[in-house]
C-alpha cells in the first residue's frame, strides 16, 4: 500500500494544552510521528495541490487566521503558542473584530488546541498529504494510507479544536466529488467523534458520514455526536466506555451497512488508534489485534478507499496498532 508524509507536518510542536483547569504536556507530540513512521515503513512525499482544494471547505477568513494567528499573537506582546480563551456560546455571530484574542475565541471551540509559530505549515501539508492519498486512489490505488498530522476530523468549516485545524476527511470528500465522483461516504472510526466532520456534510445528498465513537454525554466533544442526532446522510453510534471488540464489531457492521447502502464510489477512513485500551485519553479496550479484523471489515465493501490519521496516543502500542490495521487492507 502506498504511504504518504510530509516531513514539514513535525513543525507543529505544541508545549502544552490546556484542559481540566491546568496546563498538560500536549498530547499530539512528535513521539507520535516517530512511533507511526516506525511502523508504516517508506513514505511519498505530496504534491502541492495548492490551496483551492481547501477552501472548497473552509472559509478565506479562517485559512487566514491559521496561517496569521500566532504572528499577531507575539504582536500583541504575548509569549509562547496561541490559546483562546473567551467563547461566543451565546448568540455567535459574524463581527468585524481585529483583536487577536477575540478572533481565536470565534474560530475555535476548546483551550487544548494552540496554534503555534508553525502550525500552518504543518496544517497546510498535512492537507497536501491527504490530497496525495486520494490521489493515488482516484488513478487506480485500491487503498491509501496519508499520515495526516496534526489531525483533523474535529475542526469545522471555520473553527479549530480537538488538535485539528484543516478537515482532511472533507477537503478529500469535496476534491474527490470535484474529480467526478458521484457520491462518498466518510466513516470515522476514531474514539471521539468527528464534530468538525459532520457539521460539514450534514444535509447534503453527495457526502454521508457515519461515526462510532465514546458517548458524547460523557467523553468530548460533548456537544456532537448524539445518537438523536443521525438522520439523512449522518449516521452516529455512540458506544460507552468500557467497549470492546465484541461491543464494537456490531456498531461497525450497522455503520458500514448504511454505508453501503448509501451507495458511494468512494470511501474515506477517518482512523484513529485512540480505541486502543492503553490509549491515555480514551476509554475503549480494543487490542492491537482487532485492528486487522476491522480493516477487513471495511475493505470488504470493494471501495476505493483512502485513509486518513486521526488519533492515537498510546505511545509504545501506536505503531503495532497502525501496522495492524493496515495489514487487514
Amino acid at each position: 500500500m502506498r504511504c504518504f508524509w510530509d516531513e514539514r507536518q513535525r513543525a507543529h510542536a505544541p508545549a502544552a494544552e490546556f484542559f481540566n483547569g491546568k496546563l498538560h504536556t500536549a498530547a499530539e507530540h512528535q513521539g507520535r510521528v516517530d512511533a507511526i513512521l516506525a511502523a508504516i515503513g517508506p513514505t511519498e512525499a505530496p504534491a502541492d495541490f495548492g490551496i483551492e482544494p481547501l477552501l472548497r471547505v473552509h472559509t478565506q477568513e479562517y485559512i487566514d487566521l491559521l496561517r496569521d494567528a500566532h504572528a499577531e499573537w507575539l504582536a500583541a506582546g504575548r509569549e509562547g503558542d496561541a490559546f483562546p480563551y473567551t467563547f461566543p456560546i451565546v448568540g455567535r455571530r459574524p463581527l468585524d473584530l481585529s483583536r487577536i484574542d477575540a478572533r481565536l475565541g470565534q474560530h475555535s471551540i476548546d483551550t487544548s488546541t494552540p496554534i503555534g509559530p508553525r502550525t500552518w505549515t504543518a496544517c497546510y501539508w498535512s492537507a497536501q498529504t491527504a490530497l496525495a492519498g486520494l490521489a493515488a486512489v482516484l488513478e487506480g490505488e485500491r487503498s491509501a494510507f496519508a499520515f495526516t498530522r496534526p489531525p483533523g476530523h474535529h475542526a469545522g468549516r471555520d473553527y479549530f479544536g480537538g488538535y485539528s485545524y484543516l478537515n482532511h476527511a472533507t477537503v478529500c470528500a469535496e476534491a474527490a466529488l470535484a474529480a467526478g465522483k458521484r457520491r462518498v461516504a466518510i466513516l470515522d472510526v476514531d474514539y471521539h467523534h468527528g464534530n468538525g466532520t459532520q457539521d460539514i456534510v450534514a444535509k447534503r445528498e453527495d457526502l454521508f458520514f457515519a461515526s462510532i465513537h465514546a458517548d458524547p454525554s460523557t467523553d468530548y466533544p460533548f456537544f456532537w455526536g448524539h445518537a438523536d442526532e443521525s438522520g439523512g446522510n449522518v449516521l452516529n453510534l455512540p458506544l460507552p466506555r468500557g467497549t470492546d471488540w465484541s461491543g464494537y464489531a456490531p456498531a461497525l457492521a450497522r455503520g458500514l451497512d448504511w454505508i453501503e447502502k448509501s451507495a458511494p464510489d468512494l470511501l474515506i477512513v477517518s482512523y484513529g488508534a485512540d480505541t486502543h485500551e492503553a490509549d491515555p485519553i480514551s476509554h475503549f479496550r480494543l487490542k492491537t489485534s482487532d485492528y486487522a479484523p476491522m480493516a477487513r471489515r471495511i475493505v470488504s465493501l470493494g471501495l476505493p478507499t483512502l485513509i486518513v490519521m486521526e488519533g492515537g496516543y498510546a505511545v509504545e502500542a501506536l505503531g503495532a496498532n497502525i501496522a495492524e490495521f493496515l495489514s487487514g487492507l
